[in-house]
């Protein structure tokens, strides 16, 4: 066996109020982890969930014996991916790779991004097929827009759930990273980008939501992105 064939990858997987879609998701996800053998886990990081995502998450782990169900406090998305990041790192990742727990990627879409996992960087699915509604688009096309002005680099897909890293790169990036910043996946887009890394774009399929509440409605997203703007505007200066 070759040292590229034992790779550790962790897939990281945030998850808050997901008990309608955490068994399908662990389903879908649990078999990449499997394939790709040796050490490779996959790890689901539970936000302080108010529903019963952690008791199913205890029962999924007597099912599927590489899923590790993390439980933490509540404290959003951005800051929940971090530790993730973290979480893989320090057990031994040599590869991470994040997606979100409702369902809205493809598994299958995966395998090219490993292939290529010799040239992270950071390899980031871009939602070429979108299917989660046109406000999303939109958000899309803006926030492309904030980081051209505010950090002076164009990204293609900044804040796409579906992005595989190497560990080394990944611990500085961490670095830079103010805690709990709410937008964390957008500003790793930005750092790589702006430190010349090798960032690369795959064609994925976005689907709906696979199941329950998306927590995330217009008003949410008017707040988040004016505050991001003006989180954008200062940090844009020192980077």
């Amino acid at each position: 066996m070759t040292s590229e064939q034992q790779d550790q990858l962790i897939i990281v997987i945030p998850a808050y109020n997901e008990e309608m879609n955490i068994e399908s998701v662990v389903k879908q996800w649990h078999p990449i982890v499997s394939k790709v053998g040796g050490a490779s886990r996959l790890f689901v990081i539970n936000d302080g969930s108010k529903d019963g995502t952690q008791e199913k998450l205890q029962n999924l782990m007597e099912i599927y014996p590489r899923l590790r169900a993390v439980h933490k406090k509540n404290q959003g998305h951005g800051a929940t991916v971090l530790y993730g990041y973290r979480c893989a790192i320090e057990a031994g990742a040599d590869y991470i790779f994040q997606t979100d727990s409702d369902g809205q990627t493809m598994p299958d879409e995966f395998w090219p991004l490993w292939e290529q996992r010799s040239r992270c960087g950071l390899l980031i699915g871009s939602r070429k097929s979108r299917q989660d509604g046109w406000q999303r688009v939109i958000v899309t096309k803006v926030l492309r827009l904030v980081l051209r002005i505010t950090f002076g680099c164009w990204v293609e897909d900044a804040n796409t759930p579906f992005r595989l890293m190497h560990r080394d790169q990944l611990g500085q990036v961490l670095e830079e990273i103010p805690p709990n910043h709410s937008l964390a996946n957008v500003l790793m887009t930005v750092f790589y980008t702006k430190k010349g890394w090798n960032v690369q774009y795959f064609p994925i399929t976005f689907r709906p939501r696979q199941g329950g509440k998306n927590s995330i409605n217009t008003k949410r997203i008017i707040q988040i992105g004016s505050r991001a703007f003006r989180d954008f505007w200062k940090l844009g200066k020192d980077i």
